[in-house]
């Protein structure tokens, strides 16, 4: 399991202990004690740039621009990760455009970017839609997937609310103009995609 950040939005202790406790979890550094706390017994931590070997791939730590707010007992930086055996693919976590998203990964196959948050308004730190388009010149996929979106919600906001559904549509139009080249495969929230 790749945990990008504290955030409660990434990282619910609730989720997690659902999982096996053997479950390989890989965490940016400083974050391994609040895991290994609920009895995770392989974390290994990781900074911007480290590579290891997980089975057949090669997992490496990528730099995120997300700076936040430190949730308590949280306060490990964020990072990104990209997944590199048959297939190449780059996750972002939480990130902010970088200039230094242009070759983060070479013969890139899916990249996977946030393009929205947890509420009706995003801040410092995140893609929006627009901007998630704006990194594709930058990372040169073959395809993407637009992630972060349509499921948290503050309990005060309709589920039919506009954040919870326009960011995607948003999205594709944003990479037609701007990565015509990119394929764009839009799921629903838990769906997958099979590459060929």
């Amino acid at each position: 399991m790749l945990i990008s950040h504290g955030h409660h939005d990434h990282l619910d202790l609730r989720s997690l202990a659902r999982l096996p406790r053997e479950v390989p979890v890989v965490v940016p550094r400083g974050l391994g004690g609040v895991v290994e706390e609920r009895g995770f017994r392989n974390v290994t931590e990781v900074e911007d740039g480290q590579e290891m070997a997980i089975g057949g791939i090669v997992l490496r730590a990528t730099r995120a621009d997300h700076p936040g707010r430190p949730s308590p007992g949280r306060t490990a930086l964020a990072v990104g990760f990209a997944v590199l055996g048959s297939r190449r693919v780059y996750f972002a976590g939480d990130t902010d455009l970088f200039p230094e998203m242009a070759g983060l990964v070479d013969d890139l196959d899916v990249a996977l970017l946030p393009i929205w948050g947890w509420g009706p308004t995003i801040g410092p730190g995140h893609l929006d839609p627009e901007r998630a388009a704006e990194a594709l010149p930058l990372l040169r996929p073959k395809a993407a997937v637009p992630i972060h979106w349509g499921t948290l919600r503050p309990f005060y906001r309709s589920a039919k609310a506009r954040f919870l559904h326009g960011p995607p549509g948003a999205f594709a139009a944003a990479a037609a103009r701007l990565a015509p080249e990119v394929a764009v495969h839009v799921l629903p929230p838990g769906g997958r995609l099979e590459l060929p």
